[in-house]
């Protein structure tokens, strides 16, 4: 039987596929996609990060293995210390503030996503919040290594890039699969099917939030 998360990649490969090729990472590993688009995505990836720290925290709280409260723990402080860093750097380079970004609302996708994760944290078994959490993780390594052999050195996003394609992130998300992978193994079937959901809402997810920084999401009414 294979590992939880093999089994799980492969039923989303098609999933993943469309976020790798879809415009605004095409166009951001080309180094043309148009400033506002990464301006709205950086604004909403540093409200996304704080709802994902949080959900992250919990995690560590439902952890009854000292491995697991370090891994989730350690995760959540490098979401809200380690990206805020990146995150200020692009906002000093593009023109941004502090009082502009947290003036702005979240995007629906954003908001969608954050509800998501925060729900599935509080409310569901750390088998299922593990699978909701590891797309946020997989994906942005899978699509940062794949821009980065693409990219050209002037790439105006290089340090989102190099962040992404990263050993330092790379092992990050190692332990995070070896981690659910554990977790899947102990589950029951019905967690089992649940980690599934999750792990497969998260990849939809993480397509939508891409798509809609493209786009400039904003409320309709």
């Amino acid at each position: 039987m294979p590992a939880f998360s093999a089994d799980a990649w492969s039923r989303n490969l098609a999933l993943y596929d469309a976020t790798l090729s879809m415009p605004f990472n095409a166009e951001l590993a080309e180094g043309r996609l148009p400033l506002e688009a990464f301006r709205h995505y950086i604004v909403q990836d540093a409200k996304y990060l704080i709802a994902f720290g949080q959900a992250l925290a919990v995690a560590a709280a439902k952890s009854d293995d000292p491995d697991g409260i370090v891994l989730f723990a350690g995760a959540a402080r490098e979401a809200v210390v380690v990206e805020r860093g990146l995150h200020e750097d692009y906002f000093g380079r593009f023109g941004l503030d502090a009082a502009t970004v947290a003036a702005r609302p979240m995007s629906p996708a954003c908001h969608h996503y954050t509800s998501f994760l925060l729900a599935t944290a509080f409310r569901e078994p750390l088998p299922v919040v593990a699978a909701a959490l590891l797309p946020c993780f997989w994906v942005y390594r899978e699509v940062g290594t794949f821009i980065h052999g693409r990219a050209a050195p002037a790439n105006p996003y290089r340090a989102w890039i190099d962040t992404y394609a990263g050993d330092d992130f790379a092992a990050a998300v190692d332990a995070m699969i070896a981690t659910t992978d554990a977790l899947a193994a102990a589950a029951s079937p019905a967690e089992l099917q649940a980690m599934h959901a999750a792990f497969t809402r998260a990849m939809q997810l993480e397509w939508m939030f891409w798509d809609s920084a493209h786009r400039r999401e904003r409320w309709p009414a």
